[in-house]
């Protein structure tokens, strides 16, 4: 008998066939919707696979509903949206999809980047809200890539691929980690400095830490005062790690030149946030992935884990053993 497996989102029909070859498949259909709690909670309870998204909190009521569950196959790197502890207590298997969208993520960390620094995007409003009327000697003015101090926070495999990308712009970059990777600083010719010191050292801070409630607002008040005036915050990891509070007054008051959000604590960001009214914010809705080929490598790999567990063998990208 082929084991139920659930979709939250409505996937490519190429994935969908694979996973139907070896298990009878449910699925939410709504593409750009994720599925509502209590669908969610129904259809937990008859499934032995589930692939879900980062937008489904897998949190203890879902486990509990979740009676026959084996595997979480989420697709995504990161997985706070998934209680690890309980799953693992109830002995699930959860997945994740690293490495296939690191390069991509680096793309668009340094795309923001560039974007922020020379106000890509406010100066295509300027020019199609018919401002333009003339050159002037400091119209829409940014801050210099070539050259700058770039400063990382948190040394994986994305912030190796940005690494990457900066020395191409003769960027001098240094990174902070929970540990020192001695072999990255060799191998890329890096400077390890403690939090503080990166902070007021760099024009530009790319936060690139994984989430958990050890980095909650890991950058706030306190930090943001170590910054520059005409530094520049990024952040393509995830909401959270940023005390969003505490930035909007940093750039409102000019304690900071500008910042680059592709994640917010809340998601999809209300626009109500404050930090949307500012002129010094480029902010994108959570797209660091977002090339077709990575998607679909995404999809794929996951759709990988959940067939190899439920056939009784061994997860491909396991985060919890």
């Amino acid at each position: 008998m082929k084991p139920n497996v659930y979709i939250t989102r409505k996937l490519p029909e190429s994935i969908v066939k694979k996973i139907e070859e070896v298990c009878h498949v449910r699925m939410w259909e709504e593409k750009d919707q994720p599925v509502p709690r209590e669908v969610l909670l129904r259809e937990a309870e008859q499934a032995d696979g589930l692939f879900c998204l980062l937008t489904e909190e897998i949190d203890q009521e879902v486990l509990n509903a979740a009676k026959k569950l084996k595997i979480i196959a989420n697709m995504a790197v990161g997985y706070n949206n998934i209680d690890i502890e309980e799953a693992t207590k109830k002995g699930i298997i959860v997945t994740n999809t690293p490495d296939v969208l690191t390069e991509t993520t680096a793309d668009l960390t340094f795309a923001l980047l560039m974007a922020t620094a020379r106000r890509i995007l406010e100066s295509n409003t300027y020019l199609k809200e018919g401002k333009w009327k003339t050159w002037s000697l400091m119209q829409l003015t940014g801050q210099d890539i070539y050259g700058a101090k770039l400063g990382i926070i948190g040394m994986g495999r994305i912030g190796k691929a940005l690494i990457e990308r900066a020395k191409g712009f003769n960027m001098d970059v240094s990174y902070y980690n929970r540990s020192r990777k001695l072999d990255v600083e060799k191998e890329f010719d890096i400077t390890f400095l403690d939090k503080e010191s990166l902070l007021k050292e760099s024009d530009f801070v790319c936060i690139l830490v994984p989430y958990s409630p050890e980095v909650h607002h890991f950058i706030g008040e306190k930090e943001l005062r170590l910054m520059k005036d005409s530094a520049i915050l990024i952040n393509t990891a995830r909401g959270g790690i940023v005390d969003e509070e505490a930035l909007f007054h940093a750039l409102k008051n000019k304690e900071i030149w500008g910042a680059g959000l592709d994640v917010f604590e809340e998601e999809p960001v209300s626009l109500e946030n404050q930090l949307l009214s500012l002129p010094n914010v480029t902010a994108l809705p959570h797209i660091g992935s977002a090339s077709k080929a990575t998607r679909l490598e995404m999809a794929n790999l996951a759709a990988d884990n959940l067939i190899q567990v439920l056939a009784g063998e061994k997860a491909i990208t396991p985060v919890n053993g």
